[in-house]
């Protein structure tokens, strides 16, 4: 009979949260549950993607796990998988998510909680100071000199931005400043979608003490399509040039390290901490993407600095834990690691980067279940042959443009109850042969490790594509699944991207709203204590 995961009440859970020692509080819900509802610490790791991802967030198998459900089981289903990958320390929170709030505790909606609620502490602490749409427009209009900057992806800024903005993300603002406002009478504006890239690009370069004026955009894109204006759609604007730093802004950056009390060690310093068996560290490459794939430090993982900063949860996944930040400038990990010891992040640089000479432990790739796949050039004849059942387990809103006639949707959490209710309907086929309709194969071997557990073993997989190119029967159900059943996905966040005014009304008062939730040991992660030059827009 299999162990049973221990449970520990919410009670408990807090304690642990605060006693110093590391935790890794994962929530193993879907995106969607996730963002409805969760504790202000918790990581996502939805289970669909848990041994995708379990091995990268949480690197060391004896950290403390405290797994977070919606009270169904998953916990202890995603225990097991955990078990078997050598982790150690494995716990359910008690009653899941329901449990949390049972205990009168505060479920926070939204993504990527800690990095949203410092950009709003960080605005009330250092006094940001922000433009409104209406004002920026009058000055882009007047001709006045400016340099507007977005300090989200470049993939974001394709998507949208403000008419004329550069995307310069926000871990590349420290290093690039100085060539792109050369004239320290030019006022800067960040901007970003909302709220947190803004504030946190423009005190990014408040705190470095440049002499430019600099300013955030309030309430970002949403912000400029609140007010009336049009947003550019398409814009191909980036500052891709090679980086070229002068010793005025590496004394900037060097500053800045010390005033947020970054430590900078030795190689042999370093790799005591990535050698430290009772403790995490994570060695992070905050340059781009770009630079990241032309060299490294072996074993370091890519975490551009901007994205590091607005989203540590998808990045580090145990509290408690150390960081290494790595550049081969010096300028973009000193900045980083100083915002990130402001999120309450032990975070530290090395002397030499990505050159140091460094033994990183390399994250090993989880073994997952060997399933067959069916090739376009067979799958036509195979499903003439078998006349399987077919589970398709794209994203929810991919399968209601486009899906396999006939197929259900279903994900992994529930994927062999499906399947088992399928089969009660169907009594005569029991034996019958399962197609696994997905994206990439690492989804559908996951998603066939439930269905080998449950008992049926006649279990294939082929790409939603193939079925599609072999000529096969595709239909589209737009409003199958539900909205209550697509629990992949966050309508919350998404809607207001997508021209629903309300929506971006309604997420702008989300984060505007985030402190007034937090009790004191939430907000008291954060390491305000030091204040920046102040400059203002003229």
């Amino acid at each position: 009979m299999p162990t049973l995961t221990p449970t520990a009440p919410a009670t408990q859970v807090r304690t642990w949260l605060n006693d110093g020692e590391e935790i890794a509080l994962l929530d193993v819900r879907e995106a969607g549950q996730f963002g409805e509802g969760h504790p202000f610490f918790a990581i996502p790791l939805p289970y669909s993607r848990l041994e995708l991802d379990v091995l990268r967030l949480v690197p060391r198998k004896a950290t403390r796990i405290v797994l977070v459900d919606a009270g169904d089981g998953i916990s202890e289903k995603a225990a097991s998988q955990l078990t078997t990958l050598g982790y150690t320390h494995v716990h359910s929170l008690a009653g899941g998510a329901p449990g949390w709030l049972a205990a009168g505790y505060v479920l926070f909606k939204g993504v990527n909680l800690p990095s949203k609620t410092f950009g709003e502490q960080v605005e009330h602490t250092f006094d940001t100071p922000h433009i409104s749409a209406q004002q920026l427009q009058v000055r882009l209009t007047s001709g006045e000199p400016l340099l507007l900057l977005d300090g989200r992806t470049f993939d974001e800024h394709r998507k949208m931005t403000i008419p004329g903005a550069v995307s310069v993300p926000n871990g590349e603002l420290a290093a690039r400043w100085q060539t792109l406002a050369p004239d320290a009478t030019t006022p800067i504006v960040i901007h970003c979608a909302g709220r947190t890239r803004s504030i946190i690009g423009a005190q990014i370069l408040r705190s470095l003490g440049i002499p430019n004026p600099v300013v955030a955009l309030e309430n970002g894109t949403q912000g400029w399509a609140l007010a009336g204006f049009q947003l550019e759609h398409g814009s191909t604007r980036r500052d891709s040039a090679t980086i070229k730093t002068s010793d005025i802004v590496r004394s900037l950056a060097a500053r800045e390290a010390a005033q947020a009390d970054v430590l900078t060690l030795s190689a042999e310093q370093a790799q005591t901490w990535l050698d430290d068996s009772q403790r995490t560290t994570y060695a992070l490459d905050v340059r781009s993407a770009e630079e990241f794939a032309a060299g490294t430090l072996q074993g370091a993982r890519h975490a551009a600095g901007g994205q590091l900063l607005q989203a540590t949860d998808q990045t580090i996944g145990v509290r408690g834990s150390r960081v290494i930040v790595l550049d081969d400038e010096n300028v973009r990990a000193p900045v980083v690691a100083a915002w990130l010891r402001r999120l309450g992040l032990d975070a530290a640089i090395v002397e030499g980067g990505i050159s140091a000479p460094l033994r990183v432990p390399s994250i090993e790739s989880p073994a997952l279940t060997d399933i067959s796949e069916i090739s376009l050039g067979e799958l036509a004849i195979w499903v003439a042959k078998h006349k399987p059942q077919l589970i398709d387990v794209q994203p929810s809103l991919a399968y209601r443009v486009r899906h396999a006639a006939g197929a259900r949707w279903s994900l992994r959490p529930r994927i062999a109850s499906d399947l088992q209710a399928d089969q009660i309907n169907e009594p005569d086929t029991p034996d019958r042969s399962v197609l696994l309709l997905a994206a990439d194969c690492s989804t559908a071997q996951l998603a066939a490790t439930d269905l080998l557990a449950a008992g049926l073993h006649n279990v294939s997989w082929a790409t939603t594509e193939s079925w599609a190119g072999a000529g096969l029967l595709v239909e589209a159900t737009p409003s199958l699944p539900s909205d209550a059943d697509a629990i992949d996905y966050l309508f919350f966040v998404h809607d207001r991207h997508d021209g629903n005014l309300e929506a971006a009304r309604r997420y702008l008062e989300w984060e505007t709203g985030l402190i007034a939730q937090c009790k004191p040991d939430e907000l008291g992660v954060f390491r305000l204590d030091a204040k920046p030059a102040a400059t203002h827009l003229r």
